[in-house]
């Protein structure tokens, strides 16, 4: 496919930044509990290392998976995984887990100092955080370009701005759940896809409405979440 450039493929770029954030808050509360045992001069030198491996599983996996992406199976089995994604988390804040924001203990493993051993499990965790959001961006885009600079861009975006998304996430925590919500089409629309391609339906869903249907997505849960986060600080 020749290298292109549309309207339409630069807003999904900043959507998959923005969705990235959101879906990382999080994951970086966990890389930071991560690093917590580490002296302070070293938490942030351990998250800047462990960036360099999640680039560079980021770039192996798009790259496999823009290519999967073409075999009609996998766009069942992205897609279902998709859905099962919201539907886990929703159920987790039902019933939530106990001993969340436990300080972990100082621990090494395989001869490691504490600080590798840290860099290790950082790079790991980021590697499994890593692979809902490539399925997410490749159900939204099929260029590898894009995927790859709403990705890594994000990938940037959270290392920066750790704190304040995590601030905002504390101040308005529906915004992981609309964030969800966008998955959740996203898996729909992946679906589809497939049901498209082995002629159980008729029809498919064009690029742009894939597009608008996010941007309503993201507009409706940003109004929901600040209404919800100001009505929760008015309650007594």
């Amino acid at each position: 496919m020749p290298f292109s450039i549309e309207g339409a493929d630069l807003i999904t770029v900043g959507l998959l930044v923005l969705l990235e954030a959101a879906l990382s808050a999080d994951n970086a509360l966990v890389l930071a509990i991560l690093v917590l045992p580490l002296p302070k001069r070293q938490q942030k030198k351990a998250l800047q290392y462990g960036i360099v491996g999640a680039f560079a599983f980021r770039i192996l996996a798009t790259l496999s998976a823009v290519h999967l992406i073409h075999l009609d199976w996998v766009k069942l089995i992205g897609g279902l995984y998709l859905l099962y994604l919201p539907f886990k988390h929703f159920m987790s804040k039902r019933h939530p887990s106990e001993g969340k924001g436990i300080r972990p203990a100082a621990t090494t493993f395989l001869g490691l100092s504490l600080f590798w051993a840290t860099v290790v499990r950082v790079e790991t965790t980021d590697i499994v955080f890593a692979i809902d959001s490539i399925l997410v961006a490749v159900g939204m885009s099929r260029k590898l370009w894009v995927i790859l600079c709403g990705g890594l861009l994000g990938i940037v975006a959270m290392r920066v701005l750790i704190g304040q998304v995590l601030s905002l996430v504390r101040a308005y925590p529906a915004i992981v759940d609309g964030a969800y919500v966008i998955v959740a089409w996203v898996g729909v629309k992946l679906i589809l896809e497939y049901l498209h391609s082995i002629d159980v339906i008729g029809f498919e869903i064009p690029r742009w409405i894939g597009i608008g249907i996010v941007l309503v997505l993201f507009g409706l849960s940003t109004i929901y979440a600040v209404l919800k986060g100001r009505s929760e600080e008015g309650s007594p």
